[in-house]
């Protein structure tokens, strides 16, 4: 909220004059206002401002102009310049209260100026930033100018309504009991163009002293342009601080779910898995020891058989979840070994070590490789791929996956691919999938490396 009272608009300069003329002279903006001008309601409330804003700009322009004038010709002798300080400061509440005018009577909205500040303290400073304030006499000029438009608005609002009403009267009231300088419909005919200039006049009249004010009583251009400046850098200071701040939170979420997926993987490995493997050599024992009774070593050996499958489909969940031989030998190795378990043949190339990608980033690129390889044999009826996993110059862990298959993959919308580019993403990766019909898959992804 402005220190008049006005809130929610645009600053000053943000306003156009088309802005102003639609909503005081609408006369002025196209043809079918313009006929309407004697009945519009902006006309109406032009001729109600005018009145109003006579009195009080009249008024005030009198008595600061004579006070400026005594406070000018004592300045020679010291004892004007406290006056001409008092008469600016003065000016100040004359302009907020001519800016609550104009609000309350056009709806036109002017943002208070900031006036100049005194550098040191002491009062000599202080009427010196008085006297050097800008603002403060553009309220001035404002009166000057105000008063000059708004009696050439007066004029018009008494000559021409006034005149055009009166006229009108006269031909109704007393048109058959005395000679007319002119016949009956042409003087009505002029009554309505006089109204109808009147009205032109009016709003015009209306425009410019809002255009006046806006430029005397507002923010100067330079100081909006500064306040404006100043408020995108703050929105752009928090822009950043709240992107650094996501950063970081993802980071961690990111972290974080790493971190439990490896720790679900132990308790697996180290717990459950480990069980079921003791399990498994018990009952192969036990079921040698019972080969003489051929019901139990049957039972035994059904027995074993869901040990055994129940410990690959656990080993199978746990490379799901983080696979063993990623933390234990690295990317590499656990590339080496997707390619030994796919169909399809499959070409691992690593040039290079791939030890400054954090753990994220080679979890994330494990398992688009993992997934790329599944699509491979199960849809792509391809008869070899080619892996590849570089580090960029711009610290990003680069993964290549091409095959020769049939090509036309799509991340739909609920697919493994999908999935795999919502988890890049999560890494503020890339995600670019090239799957021409009939010409093999390229998929490249690119996470960066401190993910």
């Amino acid at each position: 909220m402005s220190s008049d009272g006005s809130t929610g608009t645009p600053l000053n300069g943000c306003v156009s004059e088309r802005d102003d003329l639609r909503l005081v002279a609408p006369a002025l903006t196209g043809w079918r206002p313009l006929l309407a001008a004697p009945v519009s309601g902006a006309t109406w409330v032009g001729i109600s401002q005018t009145v109003v804003g006579s009195f009080l700009v009249g008024f005030a322009a009198i008595a600061v102009f004579v006070a400026l004038a005594v406070g000018l010709s004592l300045a020679v002798l010291f004892v004007g310049i406290p006056m001409v300080v008092v008469t600016l400061l003065a000016v100040r509440p004359i302009a907020r209260l001519e800016r609550a005018r104009l609000h309350a009577q056009l709806r036109v909205t002017i943002d208070a100026p900031r006036y100049k500040q005194p550098r040191r303290p002491g009062w000599w400073a202080a009427w010196m930033a008085v006297l050097g304030d800008s603002r403060s006499w553009a309220h001035v000029a404002y009166l000057l100018v105000g008063s000059v438009i708004l009696t050439a608005s007066t004029v018009v609002v008494s000559v021409g309504l006034a005149g055009a009403v009166a006229l009108l009267a006269f031909v109704i009231f007393y048109g058959d009991s005395v000679t007319m300088p002119a016949p009956a419909p042409l003087l009505v005919l002029a009554a309505v163009v006089v109204a109808w200039v009147g009205s032109l006049g009016v709003q015009a009249s209306s425009f410019a002293l809002v255009r006046a004010a806006r430029s005397m009583l507002g923010a100067s251009a330079r100081a909006e342009a500064v306040e404006a400046a100043r408020h995108a850098q703050a929105q752009l200071a928090v822009a950043e601080d709240r992107a650094v701040h996501l950063t970081e939170t993802r980071t961690a979420a990111v972290g974080a779910a790493d971190s439990e997926r490896r720790r679900i993987e132990r308790d697996l490995h180290d717990g459950a898995q480990q069980r079921l493997v003791a399990l498994g050599v018990e009952l192969g024992a036990a079921r040698r020891k019972a080969s003489s009774d051929p019901e139990a070593a049957a039972v035994l050996d059904h027995a074993h058989r869901e040990v055994k499958e129940t410990l690959a489909e656990l080993r199978d969940l746990v490379r799901g979840i983080h696979p063993a031989v990623l933390t234990d030998r690295g990317l590499d190795a656990a590339l080496s070994a997707l390619a030994a378990r796919s169909p399809v043949p499959v070409t691992v190339d690593v040039p290079a070590p791939l030890t400054p990608a954090s753990t994220s980033a080679q979890a994330a690129a494990y398992f688009v490789v993992a997934e790329a390889l599944t699509n491979v044999a199960k849809y792509a009826q391809a008869s070899n791929v080619t892996v590849t996993a570089t580090i960029t110059p711009s610290q990003h862990l680069r993964l290549v996956i091409a095959d020769d298959g049939a090509g036309g993959a799509a991340p739909t919308s609920g697919s493994g691919l999908d999935g795999l580019r919502s988890r890049v993403a999560a890494l503020d990766g890339t995600f670019d999938l090239d799957s021409p019909a009939g010409a093999g898959t390229r998929l490249t992804v690119e996470v960066p490396c401190a993910s």
